[in-house]
């Protein structure tokens, strides 16, 4: 009974092959394929360079927005995106870590490119003027706001702490929640730069 079970399955998953409709990968975050929003982003870099993820063709891109001086989720993310790159060994070299800054006001491109620098070289940090980076943030469906410190420039920010991850075609593709973990990132990207 369980061969004639398996036999059945077998020659189901053969039609469907046969018919196109390719089974979607098993992405351990979620697969946002085709979504509207979150499609590109025109921010300065450190030097000055307007980048975008047009430019990084080859590569699988991940964006996360945050801040220099956040306490737990930016470090901890991009300490995440280290480690999945140092996973993936040579392939490791085909992923784009990029960070676009929440708190421009502070965020100087000097004290940004430091930050990035400790997670790695190929790190990039972007950052907008405040309305830039609404308007980018907006598009990213990324939420933030300033929370009071006790003195006027010891402020926080609460935000989400979430990635976005492009495929080496450019098309925006998982959403990774924060504290997935360096493994199940590096598994989804070995698929995504497959694809």
């Amino acid at each position: 009974m369980l061969r004639r079970d398996f036999l059945s399955l077998a020659g189901a998953s053969a039609l469907l092959a046969a018919c196109g409709d390719e089974p979607k990968p098993a992405f351990k975050a979620v697969d946002i394929t085709g979504a509207d929003y979150a499609r590109d982003f025109k921010l300065p870099d450190t030097a000055g360079k307007v980048r975008s993820v047009g430019e990084f063709q080859g590569k699988a891109v991940i964006v996360f927005f945050g801040y220099t001086q956040c306490p737990d989720a930016c470090p901890t993310t991009l300490a995440e995106i280290a480690e999945a790159k140092k996973l993936l060994g040579a392939d490791g070299a085909k992923v784009q870590p990029v960070l676009i800054s929440l708190d421009p006001e502070r965020d100087t491109p000097e004290l940004l490119k430091a930050y990035v620098g400790n997670f790695g070289p190929d790190f990039i940090a972007l950052r907008g003027t405040p309305e830039q980076t609404a308007a980018v943030a907006k598009d990213f469906k990324v939420f933030y706001r300033k929370a009071p410190g006790s003195t006027p420039g010891s402020y926080t920010l609460d935000h989400s702490a979430a990635s976005y991850v492009y495929d080496p075609k450019g098309r925006l593709r998982l959403y990774v929640r924060y504290g997935a973990g360096a493994q199940a990132l590096a598994d989804d990207l070995k698929l995504i730069l497959q694809a």
